[in-house]
């Protein structure tokens, strides 16, 4: 089903076959951590494509375990391949997750001529603080299970390349401050997290609305990015039936 957005966004949306599909009218350009068309890019489509938990550990049946990493060491070409199958519009952004889509939150915001969509899947057991050892990767209970935040955020505003580097850094604060608040512990059982090991980041720009040089927490765009990404991490959390119990009751933000 094909949902367009209020508030003044160019594009439609659609969950098919486990994969959020966002496409875009035009070409939009994308500041991204995507592990398809990662980096600056053009984009007429994003996509975030559900995977099972830690794929590389589970060989499906019948089949070689190095076959099984063959089809998984490459990420992008398996993007590609999705991409193609639900024939979302190209070049194309790619994301995993192994959190349902029916988890998936989205939310929207309009002040002035500035308007932010974001889309957020939230898992929090590979959950870490930054700074960690590299080589602490929690039990191998806790590798197997979901644990990745993808944060895609979309705005009708044409940002310069600064400031598309501005919200990901405010995205990435609201992300971590609603983390620390939530009390969600790091795997590693010793701190809380700011994250977790897998995140991703995706910050889409039409290019043809109100220019923007600077995106930081002072600025318009910037206090929108702040509030809907902690609005739908918090949403996301509360979603996660493992650590609704550690959550304070909702509150107005």
């Amino acid at each position: 089903m094909h949902k367009r957005t209020p508030n003044h966004i160019d594009l439609s949306y659609r969950v098919a076959d486990n994969t959020l599909v966002i496409d875009f009218p035009r070409p939009y350009r994308v500041l991204s951590s995507a592990p398809r068309a990662g980096g600056f890019a053009m984009a007429r489509s994003i996509i975030n494509h559900q995977v099972e938990a830690n794929p590389l550990a589970r060989p499906a049946a019948g089949t070689r375990p190095g076959l099984q990493r063959m089809s998984w060491s490459g990420p992008a070409r398996y993007l590609r391949n999705v991409a193609s199958r639900l024939s979302a519009a190209e070049p194309s952004v790619g994301l995993m997750t192994a959190v349902a889509l029916k988890q998936l939150v989205t939310a929207s915001e309009r002040v002035g001529r500035f308007s932010v969509m974001c889309f957020c899947t939230v898992g929090v057991t590979n959950a870490v603080r930054a700074g960690e050892s590299a080589s602490h990767t929690g039990s191998p209970k806790q590798r197997d299970q979901t644990g990745t935040i993808n944060v895609i955020l979309v705005t009708n505003a044409c940002l310069s390349r600064s400031a598309m580097v501005g919200a990901v850094q405010v995205a990435t604060e609201s992300k971590t401050a609603t983390l620390l608040e939530c009390r969600v512990p790091s795997s590693s059982g010793k701190h809380m997290a700011t994250g977790t090991g897998t995140d991703a980041v995706v910050i889409a720009s039409s290019g043809h609305g109100p220019k923007v040089s600077y995106s930081g927490t002072h600025t318009i765009i910037g206090s929108i990015i702040g509030r809907l990404v902690a609005n739908c991490v918090y949403e996301g959390l509360q979603r996660s039936s493992r650590w609704q119990h550690n959550l304070r009751p909702s509150k107005a933000r």
